[in-house]
């Protein structure tokens, strides 16, 4: 599949709801965030907020959230989710490159969904809109000290709609070296355990864009269920998987 078509995954109600099935961010990552406004206005333009995993907690914490995503289906979502329905959580449809929007702001955050956007179109757009010297944080996050982490690139390798999976991929990477984004400073936050079901963990995959359940033949996403119960087999304990989730926050200039 081509990178628009893989995008367009995003607006299936299907996907938008394996949503929930992925690790939260751990605790840690909102003092990080808190922590870049300065004497900056405390407000936040979250990029590609899908169901609001990041937007929705830092609503709790900051004067002003605007929530920007391109799919209905998300926002849907996260209207619904805990922290969705607060006054001070706006909720935008629509491309982060082309929306109207309402500055300044006093950080700039972006999680996943940060790789699916024009860098050229938007980076200068977001110079445009925030307090000066205000900064871009993007948030990455996943399990580390993965035992069936080999095994698994394996599986999804084989079912994945996206011929250039990367397990290793960090969009902060490719910003960076396309000279999109000057970072400033990082940080990691400490482990979290996090424990799953398997059921959950194995449904989590069909929130991506390149293993959705919607593009895939009902066979096949039954044939991938299955691999995935067996790679992590071994590792259950009474009924779920103990999963070390660390967060890593990426901040810096937007670059013209």
């Amino acid at each position: 599949m081509e990178h628009a078509e893989l995008a367009a995954v995003f607006a299936h109600e299907g996907v938008a709801a394996a949503y929930r099935h992925r690790p939260p961010y751990p605790a840690e990552v909102f003092g990080i965030l808190t922590g870049l406004f300065g004497d900056r206005p405390r407000t936040v333009l979250d990029l590609g907020a899908g169901e609001g995993a990041l937007a929705r907690p830092l609503a709790a914490l900051v004067d002003r959230v605007d929530a920007v995503d391109v799919s209905a289906a998300m926002i849907a979502v996260g209207r619904e989710r805990p922290g969705g329905s607060r006054e001070n959580l706006r909720w935008i449809t629509g491309a982060a490159e082309t929306v109207d929007l309402t500055g300044p702001y006093g950080l700039v955050t972006a999680g996943a969904s940060l790789h699916w956007m024009a860098w050229p179109t938007l980076m200068p757009r977001l110079l445009d809109l925030t307090a000066e010297g205000a900064p871009l944080a993007v948030v990455e996050h996943g399990e580390r000290d993965v035992p069936w982490q080999d095994a698994l690139n394996e599986v999804i390798v084989r079912h994945s709609r996206n011929p250039r999976y990367d397990p290793d991929f960090t969009v902060v990477d490719v910003i960076s070296d396309g000279g999109h984004f000057a970072e400033t400073g990082r940080a990691e936050t400490a482990p979290v355990t996090y424990r799953q079901s398997v059921e959950s963990y194995v449904e989590r995959f069909h929130s991506t864009s390149s293993l959705a359940r919607e593009n895939m033949p009902a066979e096949e996403a039954a044939d991938f269920d299955r691999e995935v119960r067996e790679v992590v087999a071994p590792f259950v304990v009474d009924g779920g998987l103990d999963l070390k989730v660390v967060a890593t926050v990426v901040w810096g200039k937007p670059l013209a």
